[in-house]
């Protein structure tokens, strides 16, 4: 309860569902324990100022295919990637995470579109919103 969380928003925000990491990111409010940092496409350039941070707990938010249900999200141990898809990366979200000297794991949010565009579609969105407000309220029960 009493751990830092540094939530980091992955994506692109030209690419319609693929900005949902960073629009979550967005949402959250940060505090004492929780803090955000979108870093969109380009998180490979942020790694040392994630180490700085030093965060007890690392979450990266990103659009990935887990081949569900538009809206899907699982909070997943980033050693239990191996069968997903980020699409929009040039280096992979495991191998990035040996970088890191804390635990980190990976809310995925699966995308209904990831075409061209600035829009999140609708479903997408409402769970995003949901999981927005999950992480407000919980810092409200326990900050």
């Amino acid at each position: 309860m009493d751990k830092k969380i540094l939530f980091v928003g992955v994506g692109n925000v030209l690419k319609m569902d693929d900005g949902v990491g960073v629009y979550i990111c967005k949402g959250i409010k940060n505090n004492k324990r929780i803090l955000t940092l979108p870093v969109e496409v380009s998180i490979e350039n942020y790694i040392g100022k994630i180490n700085t941070i030093n965060p007890d707990i690392l979450v990266l938010i990103d659009c990935v295919d887990m081949n569900r249900a538009p809206g899907t999200y699982k909070l997943l141990p980033i050693s239990k990637i191996h069968d997903l898809t980020f699409n929009t990366h040039s280096i992979s979200i495991k191998r990035l995470a040996e970088f890191f000297r804390m635990p980190t794991f990976i809310l995925g949010v699966q995308p209904h579109k990831i075409d061209f565009g600035e829009t999140i579609s609708f479903i997408v969105l409402k769970v995003a919103d949901t999981i927005i407000r999950l992480i407000n309220k919980y810092e409200f029960y326990y900050g």
